[in-house]
């Protein structure tokens, strides 16, 4: 059994196909021959959320498998601690390994050399992103869970990879993070075949798709997370706390075309 936990990028948002958002979870589930496919993650999660509401129920169905990926939501609000995060993915991660899982998480890659920001509110993400990721290297190496770099990723930065909100992975990019969860997952053991990188079935995006969604989703977005971001570019952008996240849901950046 295969489980996905996480926020809007395990959910396939970016992925849009007739019915709905598709994501590298279906696209790893095809390679996956272990019998048994469950996605729990949810739009706007941070990972308190995960280790609270989703990893309870992925526990019960006594996964062999599980890929984590979450983290994001927690970078762009105020009351950001790296010291809840570690605590929260180091109980994930230790739950499930000590179930017999094989888990698979991510390092994140600069957000900012993609989404582009004003440039204090860039360095202060990427600081947080940074602290998260050394969060991410200590629980990979106490618990011996694999991982996939975002930033190494062949591919990470080009614009093809992202979806129209560039926070969220294009069809491209939900294929990319298949193939390398697929690689990982092979080598801890499981029988994974490949998963191809050529599109098929996504919807393609045009000027007009990125012109209305920054128009209908993107400034409004922008504008119903000033209370948390705009401090940001006031303050110092200290760090909340050194190496648990309150179990309160975030939300998340719409990543459709805005014509829907």
């Amino acid at each position: 059994m295969l489980v996905l936990l996480g926020d809007s990028t395990a959910v396939g948002i970016g992925d849009l196909v007739p019915g709905g958002w598709r994501g590298f979870g279906p696209l790893l589930s095809s390679a996956f021959e272990d019998n048994g496919y469950r996605n729990f993650a949810v739009s706007g999660a941070r990972v308190a959320d995960v280790r609270h509401s989703q990893l309870p129920e992925a526990l019960r169905c006594g996964p062999t498998a599980a890929v984590v990926i979450a983290g994001v939501n927690d970078t762009l609000r105020s009351d950001f601690s790296v010291r809840r995060m570690h605590e929260d993915l180091d109980h994930i991660c230790g739950s499930l390994t000590t179930a017999g899982a094989s888990v698979v998480t991510v390092r994140f890659h600069d957000q900012g050399r993609v989404f582009k920001l004003p440039g204090k509110l860039r360095r202060v993400l990427k600081d947080r992103i940074d602290e998260y990721n050394r969060v991410v290297d200590v629980v990979v190496a106490r618990h011996g869970v694999r991982c996939v770099d975002l930033h190494a990723l062949p591919g990470a930065y080009e614009l093809e990879t992202w979806a129209v909100d560039r926070l969220h992975p294009s069809e491209r990019g939900h294929r990319m993070l298949a193939r390398a969860f697929a690689a990982e997952l092979r080598a801890a053991g499981h029988r994974v075949g490949d998963v191809s990188l050529e599109c098929s079935g996504g919807r393609e995006l045009t000027v007009w798709h990125h012109v209305a969604w920054l128009v209908v989703k993107g400034v409004p977005w922008l504008w119903r997370r000033g209370a948390d971001l705009v401090p940001l570019l006031w303050g110092d952008g200290e760090r909340a706390e050194p190496p648990v996240a309150v179990p309160v849901p975030g939300d998340v950046l719409p990543a459709d075309t805005g014509l829907a």
